[in-house]
């Protein structure tokens, strides 16, 4: 039986999921801001543009702009950026039901961090995140799913999505358990054609994928360079390693401890650069005038970043 899943935002990587997902044989809607975006959905479905060249179109699927529309859902997917999610509340709700499962999918370190926490720091709030408690109200902890995500995507039309690169989409309980339906949403996700497993420890992984994020990224905006370019240069490199040894660091003092090394987790992107020899995506973002991510290296941001003046990777006398 088809399971019901509202993406909330259809953007790059709410747009993949869902679109594949319907693809699928899932009963797929989104809930989308952008009028182009969604009349394109309604009118023509939503196109899947692959890394091969390929174009993947879901036919049948629903954009709305109100929350209300859908109505309860089996799983709900949270697909907008971390500084919009407090505007979805207290609405958010009206897409649930008794057991329905929320899936969080943005970078960083998430609102929910510490709750089902076990430890000291056990249900403490991030007040950065949300300093009223307004979305751990209207979403309660017990309803989610932590989600990393490891695709590149983008937007290219109304309509139409890009894979850029990428398939993980490892999935994990906020308190560690291996229950029936954390399996059951990795199961979704293979049958989607993504590669997903069930994490014990979904906090480790959210520092697995912020550590490169937190060092690349902010490299790459002032250097304009590219992922490869900072891993290959000996300054900038040193400098990516110091940050994550400061990383590791505030990290350990939370329990967590990285299945790599700070040079394999170097040495791995340098790898991935070799084949998308781009800068990141931060800079990327600032380039086309986008507002930044809110994620564990950056605050959030309403308004569009100033673009940095480059700075140059060449080493001075």
């Amino acid at each position: 039986m088809a399971m019901k899943v509202c993406v909330v935002g259809a953007g790059a990587i709410g747009g993949i999921l869902g679109g594949k997902l319907a693809l699928a044989g899932e009963s797929v809607s989104f809930v989308e801001k952008s009028p182009a975006h969604r009349e394109a959905i309604n009118k023509n479905g939503l196109t899947i543009r692959t890394h091969d060249g390929k174009e993947l179109v879901a036919k049948g699927v629903r954009a709305s702009e109100d929350l209300s529309t859908p109505g309860p859902q089996d799983v709900v997917i949270v697909a907008v950026k971390a500084h919009q999610i407090a505007s979805l509340v207290p609405e958010i709700r009206k897409l649930f039901g008794k057991d329905t499962i929320v899936v969080t999918v943005q970078n960083g370190i998430p609102w929910w961090y510490f709750s089902r926490h076990g430890g000291p720091f056990d249900g403490k709030r991030l007040e950065s995140l949300d300093p009223q408690g307004t979305i751990e109200r209207a979403i309660e902890a017990e309803r989610i799913i932590g989600c990393v995500v490891y695709p590149a995507g983008e937007v290219v039309a109304p309509g139409v999505v890009k894979i850029v690169e990428g398939d993980r989409f490892p999935v994990g309980e906020l308190d560690g358990s291996k229950s029936n339906r954390v399996e059951m949403i990795s199961q979704m996700l293979i049958a989607a054609g993504f590669k997903s497993f069930v994490l014990d420890n979904i906090r480790s992984e959210i520092w697995l994928k912020a550590w490169g994020n937190l060092s690349f990224n902010p490299i790459s905006a002032l250097t304009h360079g590219t992922l490869e370019g900072i891993c290959r240069f000996p300054l900038t490199r040193a400098l990516a390693a110091e940050m994550m040894e400061e990383a590791q660091a505030v990290a350990g003092k939370l329990g967590i401890t990285f299945r790599h090394t700070i040079e394999k987790r170097i040495a791995g992107a340098e790898a991935v650069a070799r084949t998308r020899p781009r800068c990141c995506r931060t800079w990327r973002r600032a380039a086309a005038s986008r507002p930044r991510r809110s994620s564990a290296s950056w605050s959030s941001s309403a308004g569009s970043p100033r673009l940095p003046p480059r700075i140059s990777m060449r080493s001075t006398p």
